[in-house]
C-alpha cells in the first residue's frame, strides 16, 4: 500500500490523540524532559530501536535532560503521513517508562 500525505483535518484528529505533539511546518514534533542525562540517553536508544523496527526514522536530538523528535516522510515530499503518527504513538507509549514528561 502506498503512503499518502495526510490532510490537515486528518492531522488534527491524530494530534488530539497525542498530547504534547504538534506540527511545525511540515514535521510532526515533540520534546520530552527527563530526570537526568542518563535517562534521556536511554530513551534515545529505545527510540532508535523502535525506528529500526518501523524502518522509519526521525531527526532525534539528545540534550542534557531532553529528547526531541521531528519527523516527516521523505518518500512523499516531506509530508506528514500515517508512518509518522505510528512512530509518534510508539514513542508516546514508551516515554513514561523513562520518566519523560
Amino acid at each position: 500500500m502506498a503512503v499518502e500525505p495526510l490532510s490537515q483535518k486528518e492531522i488534527e484528529v491524530r494530534l488530539a490523540e497525542l498530547p504534547g505533539w504538534s506540527v511545525d511546518g511540515d514535521r510532526l514534533t515533540r520534546s520530552f524532559r527527563l530526570g537526568s542525562h542518563s535517562a534521556a540517553t536511554a530513551m534515545v536508544v529505545h527510540i532508535a530501536q523502535v525506528q529500526e523496527e518501523l524502518d522509519h526514522h526521525s531527526d532525534l536530538t539528545l540534550g542534557y535532560d531532553t529528547v526531541s523528535l521531528s519527523v516527516n516522510t521523505h518518500s512523499v515530499g516531506g509530508a506528514v503521513t500515517d508512518k509518522d503518527f505510528e512512530l509518534a504513538r510508539r514513542v508516546h507509549a514508551l516515554a513514561p517508562v523513562h520518566g519523560a514528561d
